[in-house]
């Protein structure tokens, strides 16, 4: 992406308003889900790729985990940054973007949620690559065996919404999955509309491209904000979460 592209400067202008969202008012159940699959013990080393304003990274960090936060707006981060100081607790915060981060450490385990990077391309992106990017990254973050949490937006879910006019006229590719969307947003100080291109997958992509970022699928869920758990993936719904692990050695070979 370009240094400022136009998802930073979407974040940017969203980030003062973004925790008014319905489905961001999950944050403890949600990282009750979490902890009850990675199954570590506190004080372990969690990234959060994509954190946003930080409401899983600063959930983790008050039960004793300890957090590095990776995002690509500075005003999300700066609500971030803000949030960890009003729960007396302290995450690592880095301006990067996920296609860019390379880590210093390994981590125990890694999130990378509600669309905060996987997913969300520049326009002149590569769908494939720029993901499959992402999950390099990851997967080089994380110690042999440590498990990462992906959300991916539900490609079933766009196969049943867009229409053939929808197809026809750009805005929905169904070879490559990828939709571009003007979205408008009604923020306090006025309009703001800005052109969007995400990708979108089915199950069986997914974990074929987690595959060939050399990570183990371990399940899929329903990762709909607000109603994770270990359940079926529903059709229409906005997210699916994926389980997967960093391979071992003996697993690559």
């Amino acid at each position: 992406m370009a240094a400022t592209s136009q998802w930073e400067a979407f974040f940017d202008s969203h980030a003062p308003h973004y925790l008014r969202n319905p489905f961001t008012q999950h944050t403890v159940a949600e990282v009750d889900f979490l902890l009850e699959e990675l199954r570590l013990p506190s004080g372990s080393c969690i990234l959060d790729l994509g954190c946003g304003t930080g409401r899983h990274a600063v959930e983790l960090a008050r039960r004793g985990y300890q957090v590095t936060g990776v995002g690509l707006s500075p005003g999300m981060l700066a609500e971030a940054e803000r949030a960890a100081r009003e729960a007396g607790v302290t995450v690592t915060w880095i301006k990067c973007d996920a296609t860019q981060f390379t880590a210093t450490e390994q981590f125990d385990a890694a999130i990378c949620l509600c669309e905060g990077a996987f997913g969300l391309l520049g326009l002149d992106d590569d769908p494939t690559a720029h993901d499959l990017t992402i999950l390099r990254n990851l997967h080089a973050a994380l110690l042999p065996g440590a498990r990462l949490m992906l959300n991916a937006l539900n490609g079933l879910a766009a196969i049943r919404q867009f229409s053939q006019e929808d197809v026809t006229s750009g805005w929905f590719d169904p070879v490559t999955m990828v939709a571009v969307l003007d979205e408008e947003w009604e923020l306090p100080e006025g309009k703001r509309r800005v052109r969007l291109k995400e990708r979108r997958y089915i199950p069986t992509e997914l974990v074929a491209l987690l595959g060939q970022a050399g990570f183990v699928v371990e399940h899929l869920w329903g990762g709909t904000a607000g109603n994770w758990g270990r359940r079926a993936i529903e059709l229409d719904e906005i997210e699916i979460m994926a389980v997967a692990r960093k391979a071992r050695a003996q697993e690559e070979s």
